[in-house]
Formats: C-alpha cells, structure tokens, sequence
C-alpha cells in the first residue's frame, strides 16, 4: 500500500505528487523547514533588542518600539522590490532561462542599493523632523532615546535591504539552508553584542543598535560572498561590473513597486495607529511594543509560506501550466494554514513563561499586552495566512495592481478608520488599533479570494495551450 493511499481523498493531495514535477513534497519541505528557522531566528534579532531594551524601563522600550516600526515601514517597501526580483527570477527558471535569471538578479542588487542608500541619506539629514511628523511631541525620555537608536539604525537600511535582495534569491534557488545558517550567526553576534553593550558597557538603546548594525553587517558579508559562487544555480558576477539593464528593471518594478507602495500604505497606516496608540500614554505603547514582540514569533509559519510561495508559485507561472499553479496553490495554502494553527497554538502555551522577561514592566502593563496577545493570535490562527500568504501567490502570478489596491484601501479606509473610530468608544488606542486590524484581515481576506476566483490572473501569465 502506497503512502498516499493511506489518505482520504480531500487530504491525498499533500503528499501525493506523481501527477506534478515542479516541487515533490520533499522539495517543500526542504524549502520550508530551514526557511522557518531562518525566520525564527530573524524574528529572535528583533526581539533580542526589545527583550534587553526591557530592562532599561517603559521609555527605552518605547523609544525602541517608535523607532523600529518606522524602519519595517521603509524597509518593508525596499524588501517589496526584492519580492519583485525574486518573482521575476523564479519565473526565469521556471522557464529554463537561467541567463535571464542571473541578470535579473544582478540587476535586483543595484535597484536595492540604491533605494537604501536614498532612505539613508534622508533620514540622515532629517532625523528629527522624521520622528516628530510620524509621532508628534513624544515624551521628553522617550524622544532622547529615539533620537539615539534611530540615528544609528539608519545606517544599516542598505545594508538590511541588500541582504534581504540575496536571500529572496536563495529560496528562489531553494537554498533556504544557506539563509538559515547566515541568520544564526547575525542572531548568536545581535544577541552577543547587546549583553556587552547594554549590560556590560551600559550604553543603553544605543548599545542595542550598534549590535545589530554589527550583526546586520556581518550578515550581508558572508551572503554577498556566497551568492558570487558560479556553482549555484544563481550568481552575481561582480567582476563583470554592473551596467543598468532596463528591460530587467522594467519588469522587476512592474512587479516590486505595486508591492513597494502596497507594503509602504500598510507599514505607514500602522505607523499612524501607533501614532493614535501613543497619545494615550507610554504604558499603551509599552503593552504594544510587548505584545508585537510576541505576535511576530506567532505569524512565524505564515511568514514562512508567504515566503515560500513565491518560490513555487513563481516556477509553476514559469512553466506556464495552469493544472500545476492551482494544484500549488491549493496544496501551500492547505499547508500555511496547518502550520500555522499548531505553531500558535505552542506559542500560546509559552506566553505566560514570555511575558516574565518583561519584570521589569508594570503588572498592568504586561496584563494589557496578554490581552492583545490574544486578540492577534487566536483569531490569527484562522485569518493571517490568508491576508498575508494569499496575496503573495496573487503577485506571483503577475496580478499585483489588484492585489495592491485591496491591501491598500482595506489598511487605510478598515484599519486606520476604525481605529479612530472605535477608540473614541472604548477610550483606548490600543485596543481599538487591534479590534480594527481584525476587520482589516477578514476585508482582505475576502478581496483576495474574489480575485483569485475570478481567475483574472489567467490573463496576466503565459499559459500553454
């Protein structure tokens, strides 16, 4: 008896992939295993700084919440270019043109580049006109510490953006084991680096930004080197210079700025939320700041498949078989959505054990944060893959003006509305912020679904006859 036979019908398909040839179920999951724990890992340098930040006080952590939501928000628009690139490269290979691939590559790194050294040179020479426009009159302590963390976590946006540009191309090449051993090592030097200098030297925020600028930089060293290796499947020769290609760049861009301005909306609607968050005291940003700590280790899975998508999906539109992207489709999604459940429902379990690291904060503090964490997790149990994963499958098949106008106006008009709406009736920003993101998700959810059914994408990729 076969392995799949074992199986009922509705369930056979996740395992049983005679009929495919893209990706058997083991190509999954040696695309996806490595890829989580390089995300976990990922997730652990951010959360390194705020759990060590955490023994500063409420205005340290503060400062470091403002500070770096500020930075996902730009380097979440940067990251949308390398998404762009990656789908662009997959689709190459897809189709057996590996030299179209690499070039789109090479020319994904120059774009990168230069869009992080811009936000660097802005931010630079208008640091405190930046936090004072996006947070208004913070706290004179928590404005101290801003300044100073956000000064310094400037300068690793190119580095962060470039870095993300050479991963994205890793899993393209499902190579995920190489992006999961670089993460450690930035993981093992962030974590070093912040006991020595908060604790030890007692430099404060500033201490935790130079550690991870440490870590970042070291990170993008050791990728850069290894993606100029001739043996993969994908390389940059940097000895052969660089020269502007725009039929690449045209066609990275088609794809990366629609998620460029997608993820930019989204990432600055929550910086106006948390904006609505702050005028209601530090305790409130202090609870966001730990709830989102723990929140970011429960969207672990699905970040992994909305990572993963554009790997399978972006091969199968390359190919141009449509039996195979709806049968990826369907099995990535069924998958997302499995992980996904049981991860949460283990980082609910650990929770509590979580939430000592934050002693140092008040017990209505961390009771607040319990409550948000709640809120973000178990109805995200049901609803985070399908308005983040969902979407990026919509990309992958080139359907990216759509798929950017839902994501938009449900975050400006459902989840930046509501928030001010419902905080005028509960008399708490958080709270409201989070009630609203959950109708956001379920506005998003809907919107993606109707598009793919409508089977509009069809018409966006070239399928066989």
């Amino acid at each position: 008896m076969s392995v799949s036979s074992k199986f009922p019908g509705k369930l056979r398909f996740l395992i049983d992939d005679s009929k495919y040839s893209l990706f058997t179920t083991k190509d999954i999951l040696r695309l996806v295993i490595p890829l989580f724990f390089e995300q976990l890992l990922f997730r652990l340098v951010g959360s390194a700084d705020t759990l060590m930040v955490a023994s500063l006080g409420e205005a340290s952590i503060s400062a470091v919440s403002l500070v770096d939501m500020f930075n996902n928000c730009v380097s979440g628009v940067i990251i949308a270019l390398a998404t762009g690139g990656a789908v662009v490269a997959a689709q190459y290979i897809g189709a057996g043109s590996l030299h179209r691939a690499r070039e789109s590559a090479k020319q994904l790194l120059m774009i990168l580049l230069a869009a992080g050294a811009g936000v660097l040179l802005i931010g630079e020479l208008f640091p405190a006109e930046i936090l004072r426009l996006l947070y208004g009159e913070l706290p004179e302590d928590v404005h101290t510490d801003a300044m100073s963390y956000f000064k310094i976590t400037l300068v690793t946006l190119p580095v962060i953006t470039v870095y993300g540009g050479c991963t994205a191309l890793f899993r393209v090449m499902n190579r995920t084991k190489v992006t999961m051993y670089v993460a450690l090592i930035s993981n093992i030097i962030n974590i070093a680096g912040n006991a020595l200098l908060i604790y030890l030297f007692k430099m404060g925020v500033a201490g935790a930004a130079y550690a991870t600028l440490f870590a970042r930089l070291v990170s993008t060293a050791i990728i850069l080197y290894m993606i100029a290796d001739r043996s993969k499947l994908i390389y940059i020769d940097f000895r052969s210079g660089f020269r502007v290609s725009w039929q690449f760049i045209r066609k990275i861009l088609f794809i990366g700025v629609p998620g460029g301005i997608e993820n930019g909306v989204f990432q600055f609607g929550r910086i106006l939320v948390l904006g609505l968050i702050a005028t209601y005291g530090t305790r409130e940003i202090a609870a966001n700041a730990v709830a989102n700590t723990v929140d970011i280790f429960g969207s672990a899975c699905g970040g992994v498949f909305s990572l993963a998508v554009v790997t399978v999906i972006g091969r199968a539109v390359g190919a141009g078989d449509e039996s195979q992207i709806r049968y990826y489709v369907r099995k990535m999604m069924t998958w997302a959505y499995t992980s996904h459940i049981l991860w949460n429902i283990l980082v609910l379990a650990f929770t509590p054990l979580i939430l000592l690291c934050f002693n140092k904060l008040d017990v209505e503090t961390r009771q607040l944060a319990f409550y948000l964490i709640l809120i973000h997790n178990v109805l995200g149990m049901f609803m985070w893959p399908g308005s983040f994963v969902f979407p990026n499958i919509l990309r992958s098949m080139n359907d990216v003006r759509v798929t950017m106008l839902i994501s938009v106006g449900s975050m400006l008009i459902v989840r930046v509305g509501c928030s001010y709406l419902i905080a005028g009736w509960i008399d708490s920003g958080v709270l409201a912020v989070w009630i609203a993101m959950i109708l956001d998700w379920l506005v998003r959810i809907a919107g993606f679904c109707w598009r793919y059914h409508s089977n509009a994408w069809t018409k966006l990729v070239h399928l066989k006859s």
